[in-house]
């Protein structure tokens, strides 16, 4: 019974990291829940969500774009090194110290997201990042990844539409990045005794179905609903983590 509440909440997880990013707040409890601590579960969740955001990624390739003179490729470098750190970063961090960190990282993710939302106008042609900031700010974006994970979607799609991107363009290219910065972390963990196998490979399949099914909803979902279920989500999970930590 864990094992099919695992793949029912990863295929929902996939098509949520498609649209907005946070999947992997849905899976870290429900790993929590067949009995791994907070570390164990987000090393899992990283591992398991990986080929789905390969999948995803791929789907909407078209889609995605660079911001001005920093083109994908340029993203793509940036992301494997800080993915890369932010793994490391994790494997050396106390397991109840990164258990009280999770609901902060939560509400750090949604607020950011939510002030960009409602900060930049709809349709303008220039945001408040400029090129160099985005790739400035990916950097870091992809060491908390590598870290943390939870929230990283939420993050990349904030910093892109700050710079001009539209909502269903940045989750394009959300998508790819997310694959990119993931690939390092994962290729760390896939050696950490952390690694719980059986449940990970259940996630995995649950989540790339639903990856696939998310990224082809991105042009159909109206772009300001695609806000505001970002928004809830992240808030709703935050109260809950924070209720939990209490």
């Amino acid at each position: 019974m864990a094992y099919l509440l695992l793949f029912a909440v990863s295929l929902w997880a996939g098509v949520q990291n498609a649209l907005a990013g946070g999947g992997s707040f849905l899976t870290l409890p429900t790993l929590m829940f067949t009995g791994m601590d907070a570390l164990a579960a987000n090393v899992t969740s990283c591992v398991a969500l990986f080929p789905a955001q390969i999948a995803t990624g791929w789907t909407g390739r078209r889609h995605a774009a660079g911001v001005g003179s920093v083109g994908l490729r340029t993203l793509f470098a940036i992301s494997v090194v800080g993915g890369a750190i932010g793994a490391v970063i994790l494997l050396a961090t106390p397991r109840g110290l990164f258990a009280q960190l999770v609901p902060w990282l939560v509400l750090f993710a949604t607020g950011l997201f939510a002030w960009g939302s409602f900060f930049r106008k709809s349709g303008a042609a220039q945001g408040h990042l400029s090129p160099s900031g985005v790739g400035a700010i990916q950097f870091f974006i992809a060491t908390y990844g590598g870290y943390f994970g939870g929230g990283a979607g939420f993050l990349m799609v904030a910093a892109l539409t700050m710079a001009g991107q539209a909502v269903r363009t940045a989750s394009n290219t959300k998508n790819l990045l997310a694959g990119v910065m993931n690939a390092s972390a994962v290729a760390i963990f896939l050696f950490s005794p952390d690694l719980h196998w059986p449940q990970a490979l259940v996630s995995a399949a649950g989540a790339t179905l639903g990856g696939v099914i998310g990224a082809r909803l991105i042009h159909i979902i109206d772009e300001k609903l695609l806000r505001i279920f970002i928004i809830v989500v992240g808030a709703a999970l935050t109260v809950g983590l924070f209720m939990k930590e209490g």
